[in-house]
């Protein structure tokens, strides 16, 4: 299947189109760093990925991540995949952050559980750990550091993601390792492998937060309504 993948919900910009049923098959992918600035990244990534490729006919699926993340980052992701699906008659489907960050860990076959954790601020991270064969034990959840320590219990196990080096600091086990990475955001050829696994009917484009926004109105300058 030729999956077009999205994903600006942490530290990147990041469009893929690969063909997963073909490893040997070149994936294109244009994926750049940023802190901020998805808006405008991410539609000129997309026109150049999509050129290399071939164009948005010869995409079967689009897959995007949809959280935990970025507010902003999330809704620009979002906006532009429904988009394009919309414009194509493209099945999509969302894939969240931390199923994304775990795939290729677990794709190792090491053996051992892997933890998903970003970091949320204020000591919490965004969490959610897998067994071995990549079942979820657990929902996604924001959790302090030392909350997702014990819910890894007393067991070896990786964890990946900006906010690998809080759970495993909190852990009393000594046990978790951090992972090799990616850890800033997800590798979007491992987005495209996972979103071509998914039922579009269960997996919908829907944003992910776990957490209200960090900003808020100030009540004080307010002007009341008439």
């Amino acid at each position: 299947m030729r999956v077009l993948a999205i994903d600006t919900a942490l530290g990147a910009a990041s469009v893929a189109i690969v063909e997963t049923d073909d490893d040997a098959a070149p994936a294109h992918v244009v994926s750049v760093a940023m802190a901020r600035g998805h808006a405008e990244a991410l539609m000129p990534q997309t026109r150049d990925a999509l050129a290399a490729a071939g164009g948005l006919s010869t995409v079967e699926r689009i897959a995007v991540t949809v959280g935990p993340g970025s507010f902003t980052g999330l809704r620009v992701g979002l906006a532009a995949a429904r988009a394009l699906a919309l414009a194509s008659g493209v099945p999509i489907v969302g894939v969240t952050t931390l199923a994304a960050l775990a795939a290729p860990q677990l794709a190792a076959d090491d053996g051992l559980p892997v933890a998903a954790a970003v970091d949320a601020r204020h000591g919490r991270v965004f969490f959610q750990a897998f067994d071995p064969d990549a079942a979820p034990l657990g929902p996604a959840g924001l959790l302090s550091a030392a909350d997702a320590a014990l819910a890894l219990g007393d067991g070896p196990a990786l964890v990946v993601g900006s906010g690998a080096d809080l759970v495993i600091d909190a852990s009393v086990s000594g046990l978790l390792r951090k992972a090799e990475g990616p850890h800033d955001a997800p590798d979007p050829i491992w987005l495209a492998r996972l979103g071509a696994a998914c039922d579009p009917q269960s997996s919908p484009p829907r944003p992910l937060y776990l957490k209200a926004a960090d900003a808020h109105p100030q009540e004080g300058g307010r002007i009341p309504r008439r």
